[in-house]
C-alpha cells in the first residue's frame, strides 16, 4: 500500500513509466486560472485535470456545486490521460491539497486505484528547486480502462437523513468557521450549516509550510473530534464535495479509515429551501 501523502524529492526519484503525475491546481474565482498556470510551467510528465471539467459533472442538478461524474466518465478521463492498470497517480495543486488534488486521491481510491498527494504541492516542487516542464502536456494514447466505484465511500441526502437521527453518526464541515457559522457566504444560496454538524476546517490539517501536519498530531486532533465515535461513523461535507476530501485525506494519513463523503455538501443541502439550516458555532 503507497502512503497517501509523498514529499518532492520521493516523487521525483520514481521512474517515469511508474507514475502519472495530475497538475490538479483550480482557482474557484477563476475556472481557467489552473490550466493557464500549467501551461506556464509543472511538473516534467504532469496531465492537468479541471474540477469542473473532469472532476465533476457540471450537468447534474441538485447535486451541488460540483457533482460527481458518474464512474464511466471518470474511466474516459484516465483513458484520456493514458493512465495503465496498476499504475500509481500522484495529484497535486498550489492549495495544500484542497483545490483539487485531494479529490482526486479520494475519486481515485473509490475506484480502487493507488495515489498519494504530493505534500505542499507546487510549492514545494518549486522550492525544492526540482526541474520544471513549460507548455501542453504532451499527446497520449488512450487506454483501456475500466472502473467500479464503491458506492459505499459516498453518502447522498435520503442516507444523511437518516444518520443525522443516529446518535453515532458524526458530520464533519470543512469549510472555514465563517461560512460554517453562516456569518458570511460568498458562494451559495444560504449561509450556515446542517443542523448538528460539526466544524473542522480542512486548513487545520496543515502546517505553516503548506504541507501536512505530521500524522501523530493530525491522529489527536481527529481522535479529540471523534470522541467515542469510531472512524467509520463520520460523514464529511464541505461547499461542494471537493475540500472535504482534504479531512478524509488527512484521517487517512493519520491511520483513521473509513469515513465517508456526503457529495452533494452545503451547496447541494441548501439548494432546497425545504431543508432545515443552522447557524452559530
Amino acid at each position: 500500500m503507497h502512503d497517501v501523502l509523498i514529499d518532492a524529492h520521493s516523487l521525483a526519484a520514481l521512474p517515469a513509466t511508474d507514475v502519472l503525475i495530475v497538475d490538479c491546481r483550480f482557482a474557484l474565482a477563476d475556472a481557467g486560472k489552473g490550466e493557464r498556470d500549467f501551461l506556464q510551467a509543472h511538473v516534467p510528465g504532469a496531465v492537468y485535470a479541471s474540477l469542473d471539467r473532469d472532476l465533476s459533472d457540471l450537468s447534474r442538478t441538485g447535486m451541488g456545486r460540483h457533482p460527481l461524474p458518474a464512474v464511466e466518465s471518470f474511466a474516459l478521463t484516465l483513458s484520456g490521460w493514458g493512465w495503465r492498470q496498476g499504475q500509481r497517480m500522484v495529484a497535486y495543486d498550489d492549495a495544500g491539497g484542497a483545490l483539487a488534488a485531494a479529490r482526486l486521491w479520494w475519486m481515485l481510491a473509490g475506484v480502487g486505484i493507488a495515489a498519494s498527494v504530493l505534500d505542499g504541492g507546487w510549492q514545494a516542487w518549486v522550492q525544492a528547486g526540482l526541474p520544471v516542464e513549460h507548455g501542453a502536456a504532451a499527446p497520449r494514447r488512450a487506454t483501456p480502462v475500466a472502473l467500479r466505484f464503491d458506492p459505499k465511500r459516498v453518502v447522498y441526502y435520503e442516507e444523511l437523513e437518516s444518520l443525522r437521527g443516529q446518535p453515532s453518526t458524526l458530520l464533519l464541515d470543512a469549510r472555514a468557521a465563517p461560512r460554517f457559522r453562516g456569518d458570511s457566504e460568498p458562494l451559495d444560496r444560504v449561509a450556515g450549516h446542517v443542523p448538528g454538524a460539526r466544524n473542522r476546517p480542512f486548513s487545520a490539517n496543515l502546517a505553516g509550510d503548506g504541507r501536512f501536519k505530521p500524522a501523530d498530531t493530525l491522529r489527536a486532533e481527529f481522535a479529540a473530534l471523534l470522541e467515542a465515535h469510531a472512524p467509520g461513523d463520520v460523514v464529511h461535507m464541505c461547499g461542494s464535495g471537493v475540500t472535504a476530501c482534504h479531512n478524509l485525506l488527512a484521517m487517512e494519513a493519520a491511520g483513521l479509515l473509513g469515513s465517508r463523503l456526503f457529495a452533494p455538501s452545503w451547496s447541494g443541502w441548501c439548494s432546497d429551501p425545504a431543508r432545515a439550516v443552522a447557524t452559530g458555532d
